[in-house]
């Protein structure tokens, strides 16, 4: 399996992650450019990273100029047909722009840039990203942004629970999930989600920020070796 990283005017968080993918996982990790109208060579073994920054320097809204680029017309068939695209930060809020999740990130309950570590508590282990995630532990990553508040109407709501949609909240520590450690104010703590079929993820929180030792954490590494894990027990090889 390999992993494309798709690189906006303003994404910050490109190198991070194929750096981790890369030299830390010790997967092929390749950057795609915004303009390219095609993804060459992916096939649904392999996965698709939006990752985090400020794509267009957020003008309009965070994501909104994103999800028009070349790239994510490919992006939504690659996901259309079953292949696996994880969106972090500003990378979520491509996806949620783009249609492929739902709910949307909004202003930060404080109106303020909030960056510090925070405690996500799985809320699904039914999916490629969580499966291996140890069901005691919460984990830890740092969280940056001024547009993470997460928000869906009431029935959309209903929607990610009766289909087990939410794959991460915010909490304490101890995994508790309490207004106290709902640092941007999102609905109902949520952290993250994925849609429908499964295959389509966002969250925002950092993983490629902390899937190092020497960064303060490995936590994320949980997600990447449940990830490849998956894929390669689910999918099949090409021949």
């Amino acid at each position: 399996m390999k992993f494309g990283v798709i690189v906006f005017p303003g994404s910050n968080c490109d190198d991070d992650m194929i750096h981790v993918l890369g030299e830390v996982m010790g997967h092929s990790a390749e950057k795609i450019w915004h303009k390219e109208e095609a993804l060459p060579d992916f096939g649904l073994e392999d996965v698709i990273i939006v990752p985090g920054g400020f794509s267009y320097g957020d003008y309009l809204r965070a994501g909104a100029l994103a999800k028009l680029s070349p790239v994510m017309q490919a992006v939504v068939a690659f996901a259309r047909q079953g292949g696996h695209v994880i969106g972090i930060c500003n990378g979520f809020q491509v996806l949620c722009e783009a249609g492929l999740l739902p709910g949307a990130l909004l202003r930060n309950r404080d109106q303020q840039f909030i960056s510090r570590v925070c405690h996500l508590s799985t809320e699904t282990h039914d999916s490629a990203l969580t499966a291996e995630i140890p069901r005691d532990r919460a984990l830890a990553m740092p969280m940056a942004h001024a547009e993470g508040r997460y928000y869906c109407d009431a029935a959309t709501l209903v929607e990610l629970k009766q289909h087990d949609q939410i794959i991460f909240r915010y909490a304490s520590p101890e995994g508790n999930v309490t207004d106290e450690y709902n640092w941007n104010g999102s609905v109902e703590s949520i952290a993250g989600v994925c849609n429908r079929e499964r295959n389509v993820y966002g969250m925002m929180p950092h993983p490629e920020r902390a899937s190092e030792g020497i960064l303060g954490g490995a936590d994320g590494q949980y997600l990447w070796k449940s990830l490849s894990s998956w894929i390669e027990s689910h999918v099949a090889s090409p021949a």
